[in-house]
């Protein structure tokens, strides 16, 4: 009795682990390579999995918040992907280090040349942005995720606090409090150029997009050891099974 309940938790452990961590990389979401911080620039990656079996991620859409537009926004190239960006005129013109703008982006399209995002691989797709408004705790990115079977996720509805997650969430980028520097993250002062310091920026992204990866892979090993504790306790429990009926029978 004791052999059979041993295996019952360890399977039931097993799956619990694997539930509780696939969460971690289901949904497409934006993560700061660094700081966020209102008022600065910041590169931010869009990271996006490929939750099927039997079909490729080749495309993505991200709409940008209309309601707090950004001056400049600069995709940096992926191997593989086509990135288009898309501009539209203000309503009201934005002022950005004492110029009118009168369009924003509104939208960047990436399109595989290729494959795309095989089954059981993901894509990160860094973005250079800002300046990131100051009067605003967060920026919500609604994204449509395309696969080569024409299928399409709508990755648009907004968390609320206080509220169970969406089925499908947008992606949520949290700012940090204002820092000192006009730039944030950037490192480049107020009156520097803009492309410049986004640049600088950038070329930083590859040295720190390592880290993001962590959570992934630490919820990848849980998976796999709940399932391999779960396999363990389900064979102990049949090999002494087997014992005590060789023992009873003799």
């Amino acid at each position: 009795m004791k052999a059979s309940r041993i295996a019952a938790a360890g399977a039931v452990s097993g799956i619990a682990v694997l539930a509780l961590s696939a969460p971690a990389f289901a949904h497409v979401s934006v993560q700061p390579e660094g700081a966020a911080a209102k008022g600065g620039y910041a590169v931010v990656g869009f990271k996006v999995p490929n939750e099927r079996d039997n079909a490729s991620t080749t495309k993505l859409e991200v709409n940008f918040p209309a309601d707090h537009p950004l001056a400049s926004v600069m995709p940096q190239p992926v191997p593989g992907w086509k990135a288009v960006v898309t501009k539209s005129k203000l309503d009201k013109p934005l002022e950005s280090h004492g110029k009118q703008l009168t369009e924003a982006v509104t939208k960047v399209t990436w399109t595989a040349d290729g494959k795309g995002i095989e089954p059981g691989y993901f894509q990160k797709f860094p973005v250079s942005v800002g300046a990131l408004p100051e009067d605003a705790d967060q920026l919500v990115f609604k994204a449509l995720q395309t696969y080569d079977n024409k299928e399409v996720v709508r990755w648009i509805e907004v968390p609320q606090e206080g509220q169970e997650e969406p089925d499908y969430p947008a992606p949520v980028l949290e700012l940090a409090a204002a820092e000192g520097d006009a730039h944030g993250s950037s490192g480049a002062k107020a009156g520097d150029d803009t492309e410049a310091a986004a640049r600088n920026t950038a070329a930083d992204t590859s040295a720190s997009s390592d880290s993001g990866d962590s959570s992934d892979t630490t919820a990848r090993v849980l998976a796999v050891v709940g399932i391999v504790v779960g396999a363990a306790g389900v064979a102990y429990g049949v090999l002494a099974g087997r014992r005590r009926d060789s023992g009873a029978s003799a």
